[in-house]
Parts: C-alpha cells; sequence; structure tokens
C-alpha cells in the first residue's frame, strides 16, 4: 500500500518517530509532504528537523501563505502526488481547509482514497467558501480521524456518512517522553504550564491560584503568546510576580528535559464560545514523563487524563488552588498519579499504538473504495 501524508505536525523532530511506526507495518510504502518549515500561531519559525526518518521518504514543498492555517496550500503537491501514485493520501487537516480540496481532487484524479483528520469539536457553521469545501470533501473523502469524540459526533451532525475513527493522531515515544532525574533545587513547589500564553488557556487563573498558596510554591510558565504582558501585569497585581517565571518556549525535543523540573504540570483550559479543549497533547507529554497533571473539565481534558490526574471545574480558582494544594501536600498521592500516567500513556497514547489505528484506518479506506464501486 503506498501512503503519502501531506502534513505540517511532522515539521516537530518528537512526532517524526510515529511516522517510522507507520512505515514499520506490513506492507505500507510511506511518504511524508512537508514545507520545510511552519510558521506557529505564536510567531515562532519551526523548522523541519529530519531526526527519525527511517524506513520513509520526506519530500519537502514549498508553502504559500505559511502560518495561515484556514487559507495555505502546497503548489507543488499535485506534481508530487502524481510522482508517488498513493492509493491512500492522508491529509493532516480539518475537511473545511482549502488544503484539503487540494488534496483531494489531486486523489480523484488519480484514484486514490483519502483520509483526514478532523479535531473540530464544536459546532460551527462556515461561511462559503469553506462550507463549499467541507461538503465537497465530506463526500468524496474515504475516512476521517476524529480526535476527538465530539469531533465524531459533529462530523455526523454536518452530514458526513463515511467511516469514522476516534482517536488522537498525538502519540508520544515513551522512550523520549520519560521520567528523568530533577536537577533543580529541593524544597521548592513548582507548578508548570507549557503552551500559548492567552487567558483561555487558564494561565490567568494559575496566577491568581498561586496568591494564597504558600511562598515555596512557584509558578512556571513556559511559552509565548499575545498575552504574556498581560499575564506579568497580573502576577504584579497579585503580589506573586516574584515567584512567576516566564520561559522562553522551547524546541520539542527540549520539552522532557522541561518537565523533569516541575513537580506537577496544569492545563487549566476555559471553553469559549468558539473553543474548547481539543485534546491538550502537553498532558500526556507529561504523563509520559511521570509528572502529576492537573486539568480542568473543558472539552477532551478529562477523557486524556482518565484517572491517572486530578480535574477540577474550569474558571473556578478556589477549586484549582484547592486542587494545587492537595498535591502539594500529598506526595503518596503524587506518586500514584505519576505511575497511573504512565501506565495510561503507554497504554493508549503511544507513537506505535497511533500507527497501528491509523494504518488500520487506510485499510479501511481502501476497503470503503471497493465498496463504493
Amino acid at each position: 500500500m503506498r501512503v503519502v501524508i501531506v502534513s505540517k505536525t511532522f515539521v516537530a523532530e518528537t512526532a517524526q518517530r510515529q511516522l517510522e511506526w507507520i512505515a514499520r507495518q506490513p506492507n505500507i510504502e510511506l511518504t511524508l509532504v512537508t514545507p520545510p518549515f511552519w510558521r506557529s500561531d505564536d510567531g515562532r519559525r519551526l523548522p523541519f528537523v529530519p531526526r527519525f526518518v527511517e524506513g520513509y521518504q520526506v519530500r519537502k514543498t514549498s508553502v504559500v501563505f505559511n502560518g495561515r492555517y484556514h487559507l495555505y496550500f502546497y503548489p507543488e503537491l499535485g506534481t508530487i502526488v502524481r510522482q508517488q501514485r498513493p492509493d491512500v493520501l492522508h491529509i493532516d487537516e480539518e475537511p473545511y481547509n482549502p488544503v484539503g480540496a487540494q488534496a483531494q481532487r489531486l486523489a480523484d484524479a488519480l484514484g486514490a482514497r483519502t483520509v483526514f483528520v478532523s479535531w473540530q469539536n464544536l459546532y460551527r457553521a462556515y461561511p462559503a467558501p469553506y462550507a463549499w469545501i467541507e461538503r465537497y470533501n465530506y463526500h468524496r473523502a474515504a475516512a476521517i480521524i476524529a480526535g476527538n469524540a465530539d469531533a465524531a459526533d459533529i462530523l455526523r451532525r454536518k452530514g458526513y456518512t463515511g467511516p469514522t475513527a476516534i482517536f488522537s493522531v498525538h502519540g508520544v515515544d515513551p522512550n523520549i517522553y520519560r521520567p528523568l532525574p530533577r536537577t533543580s533545587s529541593s524544597g521548592v513547589f513548582v507548578i508548570g504550564y507549557l503552551g500559548r500564553l492567552v487567558f483561555y488557556k487558564g494561565v490567568g487563573l494559575l496566577i491568581e491560584a498561586l496568591q494564597g498558596m504558600p511562598d515555596h510554591c512557584r509558578l512556571r510558565l513556559v511559552g509565548s503568546g499575545p498575552d504574556e504582558r498581560a499575564l506579568r501585569r497580573i502576577a504584579s497585581e497579585r503580589g506573586v510576580a516574584e515567584r512567576v517565571d516566564f520561559v522562553p518556549a522551547v524546541a520539542t525535543g527540549d520539552v522532557p528535559r522541561m518537565l523533569a523540573d516541575i513537580d506537577v504540570l496544569a492545563a487549566p483550559s476555559l471553553t469559549q464560545s468558539n473553543w474548547k479543549e481539543q485534546f491538550g497533547r502537553v498532558l500526556i507529554e507529561a504523563m509520559a514523563c511521570g509528572i502529576p497533571v492537573i486539568g480542568s473539565d473543558s472539552g477532551e481534558i478529562p477523557h486524556v487524563v482518565g484517572a491517572a490526574g486530578m480535574i477540577v471545574l474550569e474558571g473556578d480558582v478556589e477549586a484549582l488552588r484547592v486542587g494545587l494544594m492537595r498535591l502539594v501536600n500529598d506526595a503518596a498521592m503524587r506518586e500514584r498519579f505519576s505511575r497511573a500516567g504512565r501506565a495510561r500513556v503507554l497504554e493508549q497514547f503511544t507513537q506505535e499504538r497511533v500507527a497501528q489505528r491509523t494504518v488500520a484506518v487506510y485499510h479501511e479506506a481502501l476497503g470503503h473504495r471497493e465498496a463504493r464501486r
């Protein structure tokens, strides 16, 4: 089976191991089409670093409107796809995006089957031309991977009737994301957050929660984003600025080392009218590293964490503070969550497991093609 994956996700070096696992599955000939770099929504230029590329081809290609998630496309994709002549064209994008329509039309011309990925867990009626693109791709797609259960429900509500598999396409390598010895000084309890510095991720709530916690508790915010200046101001106004460390975003390969120096990972996301947490990849990264996690009940977070961490009511500062203090004061609880979190990742969220599920979707897509003839 010849498979072409079109994705900007795999510019991240630690994500590439998942492609090696896909390539190791029986009878798979895999090619990745990816840009030489992707401009993230926090302004960083993320280059493609070929760290784990054994067993599959890589075709780097230019991208127009780099960083514009709902506008970008690959001008050379047609040439590449015609050269590869895939049986399955895996488009790592939402069905409403223009690059999805570009890939679907190429697949139609070659008789290939397409697999899309959808994370959209809030119903939205898109304007033209996105609504047209969405309907076109729903009609032509051979299978769609829904990253969460709500996304699968929305696909059906919008009229998609083809095969749907529900799982996160983002796994972790447990040999990279693993428990590491702590290097920072003892006696300080570090609450960590890794991600965009935006209010809807609940970062402001973490600063407010810190205000009522003992002096040996610190907050480490790793990332960048448009609300950083406002968050620094809140920390100053709350009198905790000296206990809040703002750390620039780190490369994916440095995340395990960064996680090793915190005591708990917090993800207190806040549901908005147009957004709720679709997965929370940093949660499984922390869990794989044996770091206890605490998250809000926004979107998919409770389903990702399960019983392997603590869930609190979103938007409730006091509930967040109480939950954090339970973890501060209960070493046995932290140890229990540490073991349970890694065990949960090994069972459900490894890149090997995700690769197996993904290839199963490819086979279903080809079966769907036969059924439609």
